[in-house]
């Protein structure tokens, strides 16, 4: 069975933990390099690509190209301690498209 590749990228501090995990880590933190990384990564058959909430507040254009592909699923994780709450914004995103309504956040 072939092995699926898993990726982060991010600023050191953040994603340097995931190599212990044994996911490969690509320590990018400006924006050109950010989206030639996704797209080496891309070509190179990743099917996971993390990426720190701040590096992809630099890309949202890339990270929407892949959007509707199958593969690489791009997911938006925490840097360092603090949230931006991006990850959560798409899935909320991602709902709403499919059920017609949020069900998530929903108050009352």
């Amino acid at each position: 069975m072939e092995k699926r590749k898993i990726a982060v990228i991010g600023d050191p501090s953040s994603v340097m933990i995931y190599k212990a995990v044994g996911f490969d880590v690509f320590y990018e933190t400006e924006k050109a390099q950010i989206e030639q990384r996704i797209h080496k990564l891309a070509e190179g058959g990743y099917v996971i690509i993390y990426i720190t909430e701040t590096a992809a507040q630099l890309v949202q254009e890339v990270i929407n190209m892949y959007a509707t592909a199958t593969f690489p699923a791009i997911i938006p994780i925490p840097a360092g301690t603090k949230s931006l709450g991006l990850g959560m914004k798409r899935i909320k995103s991602n709902v709403e498209k499919a059920v017609g309504a949020d069900i998530l956040f929903k108050e009352g």
